[in-house]
């Protein structure tokens, strides 16, 4: 007999009342009296239709000659074995397991998927959407994730942004893909990188090179830039543009085709905020700002040009390495050079330039 032994039936606290009454021979209207209490306040109590309160089991203390505590430990017990007895709750625990797959309401909001219907729809569209057969399924993905516990809110928001980009990628048709041939279109890719205007067509030009590119804004609870991985075999990469700024589009950006083209195995999920931890991360940062902008060429403006870093001097800098200024910025800022707060003019917005290519609520993109 291991299981615990529960009380079939735990009476509410007014049953006790009620028979308190009997004994004294008073009426619900005599208690409200003595109480100084609307007598439809005494009913609710009698009829387990409001709870009892610190201030009323004070005063059906002081009437009945108890301790308040007696009455608060009557109605703690009377409220847990109500809850009890939703435990087992069939479409509760059906609920919870949607909203701990996905962080349901935000992609009900977004319209990833429809959340009308019953409770066997919504299941229905949960598992469309992450690819399951059952809810009792674990979603498979190209990418590993720091958590392994998927009902940790941060990883179904994961989950779900992940899923995204890979719906949205399959819609689309792209080149045949050949690792080396991205590798040598790197300085063609680049030729875009002196205007704001020229991003737009980033898309398309990996699009021909075969690789999939998707923006999908992150999901709340995650603190994610991009991904890179496979789907059925051509590479993805995608964005969240969570910080909306050419630099870190373009470090971003190229942050996921170095794991492309050095061909590191699996799939990634970045956090470019986070001190790279694998030789794999530090290797992908070290290619995107080699090709960003010349490592060499750099240092040499630096050491002709600190401690006055103008903007006159960075644009003209740009304009020499053909880069947009903004992506100068963001160079020297990591560098430590020049402090954060300075030139933010020139940290430009992309999204105007990439809409076409950007996941929208309602489910454009």
């Amino acid at each position: 007999m291991g299981g615990k032994l529960r009380a079939a039936r735990v009476p509410p606290p007014g049953r006790i009342i009620r028979r308190e009454l009997e004994a004294r021979g008073w009426t619900q209207k005599d208690l409200a009296h003595i109480m100084d209490r609307p007598e439809q306040t005494i009913s609710q109590i009698v009829n387990a239709k409001k709870q009892i309160t610190p201030e009323t089991a004070l005063q059906l203390a002081a009437a009945f000659g108890t301790s308040a505590e007696l009455w608060l430990n009557l109605e703690a017990s009377y409220q847990l074995h109500q809850a009890r007895d939703q435990e087992d709750n069939p479409e509760i625990k059906r609920k919870s397991r949607l909203y701990s797959l996905v962080p349901l309401t935000e992609i009900c909001k977004r319209g990833w998927i429809r959340c009308k219907g019953t409770l066997e729809e919504m299941e229905q569209e949960v598992c469309d959407f992450l690819d399951i057969a059952t809810p009792d399924e674990v979603p498979q993905l190209a990418v590993s994730f720091r958590q392994s516990d998927i009902g940790d809110p941060e990883v179904a928001a994961e989950v779900a942004w992940v899923k995204r980009v890979e719906h949205l990628a399959r819609r689309q048709r792209v080149g045949d893909f050949d690792r080396g041939r991205l590798e040598a279109a790197m300085p063609d890719l680049l030729t875009h990188a002196a205007g704001v205007r020229d991003v737009r067509r980033v898309p398309p030009f990996l699009q021909d090179v075969g690789v999939h590119f998707v923006i999908v804004p992150h999901l709340s609870k995650t603190y994610l830039d991009g991904a890179a991985f496979r789907l059925n075999g051509n590479p993805v990469v995608a964005l969240t543009l969570r910080y909306d700024r050419i630099d870190n589009f373009w470090f971003t950006l190229l942050h996921e085709l170095a794991h492309i083209v050095a061909d590191h195995e699996g799939g990634y999920l970045d956090d470019l905020e986070e001190e790279a931890d694998s030789p794999e991360e530090v290797e992908a940062n070290r290619l995107a700002r080699d090709w960003l902008v010349d490592r060499d060429e750099l240092r040499a403006f630096v050491n002709a040009t600190e401690p006055y870093f103008s903007r006159e001097k960075i644009i003209a800098f740009g304009e020499y390495v053909q880069r947009h200024p903004g992506i100068v910025v963001g160079q020297l800022q990591y560098e430590e050079v020049v402090p954060y707060s300075h030139h933010r003019s020139l940290l430009v917005e992309v999204s105007p330039y990439l809409e076409e290519w950007t996941d929208r609520p309602g489910g454009g993109a």
